[in-house]
């Protein structure tokens, strides 16, 4: 094992290529805090670290990720919007409706499924979404709830 430079020298050394990946990985606005959780990182992991041979290869490749979690982060965030578009309010039928009170029987993914497609008019991909299933599970919902419906009704 041998002895690491201090951490500053390794700072001095190498924060301008780690800022330039960054520049390009991220751009401008999220360069800093990229910058800064890499170092932040390197910094929790260097007394640990037992080789020096290439720190500025470790330093970019801890930069790369902190790049990547960047990413992760704006794909999650929410983004404004100028103005909220209108929706359309659907008025269901009374609950007490006997078809209802048929459909509130059903089990709870098929009640759900059902809901969704008749009473909000969503197409099976938004179902299998506030389901949080895949749409062909979604579909099958569906088509099993009016199927026991069908029965139930007839």
């Amino acid at each position: 094992m041998t002895a690491l430079p201090p951490f500053q020298t390794v700072l001095d050394d190498h924060a301008n290529a780690v800022m330039a990946i960054l520049h390009g990985a991220v751009g401008r606005d999220g360069a800093e805090d990229c910058f800064q959780e890499t170092f932040l990182a390197a910094l929790r992991a260097y007394p640990k670290l037992e080789n020096d041979s290439n720190l500025r290869g470790w330093l970019l490749t801890i930069a790369h990720r902190k790049a990547i979690d960047h990413h992760r982060a704006c794909g999650r965030a929410a983004v404004p919007v100028a103005e909220v578009r209108e929706v359309a309010v659907v008025a269901l039928p009374e609950p007490d409706d006997g078809l209802w009170a048929a459909v509130n029987a059903l089990p709870p993914k098929q009640r759900a499924a059902v809901a969704l497609r008749y009473g909000s008019d969503l197409p099976h991909a938004e179902i299998a979404a506030a389901l949080g299933c895949s749409p062909e599970a979604a579909r099958r919902s569906l088509h099993e709830g009016l199927k026991r419906l069908r029965k139930e009704l007839a």
